[in-house]
């Protein structure tokens, strides 16, 4: 509760003050404990991050009003080319924004600071990872991640329709109902403006008040690295310039991000990650890091949950996982949980800290069994 108090009694947006008192803090905390503690600042743009959910419900949302009004018309085969085309643009437009694009655009530059802690100068091949910034929005991520997922289903309802319009099998009726759910899913993406009033209490004061109290519970020989990213709430611009700036291979990273009091813990993958496709070397990697953090829950007497990432839901995980780490991402929560991320309830009076301590018991035995081999 001492590290949620300190690091949750101000908005924390990228890049802002209170950004960088939460990191002296930790800075502090992690110097204690024998870590030495170096600031990487980085520079990204932020237009991917504070419209990039607008962007990609408004594309989404025109690609498949224009697949309706084509299969109206009676043009199932020019529908499904334009929502062919539409996933493709999307897929592409993501990936360009989301790897080179919040590094690399010249537009709405902004500047954000990792702390990175090693012991001895090592370079370790285990990190703990949170970020320590925080953002508002009207839309709360319960609802942006039910839109998302509707619209995805949305998507792949028109395309059926679609096809099987074209072999003659339905009429093209049910376009009009699919347009008009397609227009309500989307409105969640199209009112996820970003401010900077909440103070992220569980997002992700919460992960990082986990991650230092397991530094505490490791003590001074374990040999793991500890990382504080910045900006992860813009398109995670700080791991990926972090991934960027490495100079060593990609190694595991346990990422915290969401601790509530309440919930089952939760170990949540990233599908289709680079290291799995890439390396036949490290595929048994992620299964190994998963049953690691299920053995350490079970000896701690807690059940363990694994699941992919949520529908809209991005994480640092994320930006290893594309960087070729092997990465998880550990939080607990639950539905109301995602009911008051990004939202103003988001602070201090609904969250005790009783959920940090049994997580990050969990992640000190993962990290020591992790370690060992």
């Amino acid at each position: 509760m001492d590290h949620l108090a300190a690091l949750a009694a101000e908005p924390r947006p990228a890049g802002g003050p209170g950004a960088d008192r939460a990191r002296a803090y930790c800075a502090g905390v992690l110097r204690a404990h024998g870590y030495q503690v170096i600031e990487r600042p980085f520079e990204f743009s932020a237009l991917p991050g504070v419209f990039g959910a607008q962007a990609a419900g408004l594309w989404s949302l025109v690609t498949l009003l224009a697949a309706s009004r084509l299969g109206m018309e009676g043009h199932p085969a020019i529908a499904v080319a334009a929502l062919a085309l539409g996933g493709a643009g999307l897929a592409f437009a993501a990936r360009a924004m989301g790897r080179s694009g919040v590094l690399g655009l010249p537009v709405m530059r902004r500047r954000g600071v990792n702390l990175e802690a090693v012991r001895d100068g090592a370079a370790p091949g285990l990190w703990l990872v949170a970020h320590i910034d925080s953002k508002w929005q009207p839309v709360p991520m319960l609802l942006r991640s039910a839109g998302a997922a509707l619209l995805v289903t949305c998507s792949g309802g028109a395309l059926t329709l679609g096809l099987e319009q074209w072999a003659g099998a339905v009429g093209p009726g049910p376009w009009k109902w699919l347009g008009l759910l397609s227009a309500v899913a989307s409105l969640p993406l199209l009112l996820s403006l970003v401010g900077g009033r909440n103070r992220g209490a569980v997002d992700n004061a919460s992960g990082v008040a986990t991650v230092l109290t397991t530094v505490e519970l490791l003590g001074p020989t374990a040999s793991v690295g500890v990382l504080i990213t910045d900006a992860e709430e813009l398109a995670l611009a700080g791991a990926r310039a972090w991934c960027a700036d490495r100079r060593t291979g990609p190694g595991v990273a346990l990422n915290c991000d969401t601790v509530d009091d309440d919930g089952t813990l939760t170990i949540m993958r990233v599908g289709g990650d680079r290291t799995r496709r890439e390396s036949s070397e490290a595929t048994p990697r992620v299964p190994r890091l998963v049953e690691a953090l299920r053995s350490a829950a079970a000896a701690d007497g807690q059940s363990a949950r694994v699941i992919p990432l949520l529908p809209g839901v991005l994480t640092d995980s994320v930006a290893f996982a594309a960087a070729g780490w092997t990465t998880v991402t550990v939080s607990r929560g639950t539905m109301r949980t995602l009911g008051r991320i990004h939202t103003m309830r988001d602070g201090l009076a609904g969250l005790s800290g009783a959920g940090s301590a049994p997580v990050a018991r969990v992640l000190a035995r993962a990290v020591l069994e992790l370690a060992q081999g």
